[in-house]
């Protein structure tokens, strides 16, 4: 096990207009599970890659422990790496894929059975020892590339959207396995998703990426309450965070034709700023139906029943017309009696729970 630290690690491809990664400063600690996660080309997977010494580093480094990997080649660095397409040799049984890496370094057969029936053991694959990858489903052959990561007692695990070749049943049972299985083995993991629902269920903490530069690095719950910009606040969160452009005035802004209190430091940043409009944002299930006149007017466009949860998505609506944005506002309302498609509903937003981010650098202010 180590540490892993990313100082000021940089990649940029010849012809790019841009760094894929640039300068990425990121410290994971000892035994931790991080997450990378973002939008598709946001350079979650060329980070990796750079950890694991599949892509060149430009700029920066990359120590792993104590001992600097910027250029050293991937056999010299003690990671495992786990893909999303498996990497199993079809001709082999499932008990050789797992101890090939083992068979490759030199080990003596007795200690590589040995390894292989271990790790078969906490991946439950007893029973799959034999027979070659095409007898199982994609579920157990993912557990067969995570078995082959376990047999070499890396000091980090790397996982590169494991779950994505997976139906959506399966990669939630799955995530739960792999979230488990880090935690008992204690490994250092960083694993790249761009769904971050499962960054959010799996991670210690988890680092938000756009466009090769990081945004934020925290715990799944300080991402979700204290999203440091705009970006964050949107990505993070299903259904994502309301953000609407609001006018300001000398209480707060106005939303929907509706004020909305604004906290007194929040508004002394914006009056420095000179700015004549906010950015709020608001959580779905941070608002509540209330009467006509005691909240922001909503037309409902559709609802979504979850069962344990309702959704009604609709446009703001002020001066009796609609006003179309580029994006819905979101409401969580009562599963049991949710308003119909069509409805004029009133929403209020709890106090507190209120978002306010900088027109000018989308920084969330305090």
């Amino acid at each position: 096990m180590a540490t892993i630290q990313f100082d000021h690690a940089t990649r940029h491809y010849p012809g790019a207009p841009r760094p894929s990664v640039d300068e990425l400063n990121l410290d994971i600690t000892d035994g931790e599970f991080l997450v990378l996660v973002g939008p598709s080309g946001c350079g979650k997977s060329t980070s990796l890659r750079m950890l694991a010494g599949l892509e060149e580093v430009d700029g920066g480094t990359i120590r792993i422990g104590e001992k600097d990997v910027t250029h050293l080649p991937p056999k010299e660095r003690d990671i495992a790496m786990v893909f999303q397409n498996y990497a199993l040799y079809p001709h082999m049984s499932v008990a050789d894929n797992m101890g090939f890496a083992l068979k490759i370094a030199g080990m003596n057969k007795a200690d590589i059975r040995r390894r292989v029936e271990d790790a078969a053991k906490i991946l439950d694959l007893t029973e799959y020892l034999d027979p070659k990858p095409k007898a199982l489903s994609g579920g157990q052959r993912q557990r067969v590339a995570m078995g082959r990561a376990i047999v070499r007692n890396p000091r980090a695990f790397l996982m590169d959207e494991p779950l994505s070749n997976l139906d959506a049943k399966l990669r939630v049972q799955t995530r739960t396995q792999i979230a488990a299985l880090q935690r008992r083995l204690g490994v250092t993991t960083v694993y790249v998703t761009h769904d971050q629902v499962e960054a959010m269920t799996m991670g210690d903490r988890v680092a938000v990426l756009k466009a090769g530069l990081l945004q934020q690095v925290d715990s799944p719950r300080n991402l979700y309450d204290q999203p440091a910009n705009v970006f964050v606040a949107g990505f993070i969160g299903s259904p994502a965070m309301n953000i609407i452009e609001a006018r300001l005035t000398e209480d707060g802004a106005v939303v929907g034709g509706h004020p909305v209190p604004i906290e007194r430091g929040a508004r002394g940043a914006l009056g420095e700023e000179g700015a004549a409009t906010a950015t709020v944002g608001f959580r779905p299930e941070s608002v509540e139906l209330v009467g006509e006149g005691e909240g922001i007017p909503m037309e409902v466009v559709v609802v979504e029943e979850l069962g344990s949860d309702a959704f009604a998505y609709g446009n703001l609506h002020v001066d009796g017309a609609a006003q179309t944005a580029d994006s819905m506002v979101i409401a969580r309302v009562d599963a049991r009696r949710p308003p119909a498609k069509g409805d004029l509903v009133h929403l209020r937003i709890r106090a507190g729970e209120e978002h306010v981010f900088s027109p000018t650098t989308g920084e969330r202010l305090h």
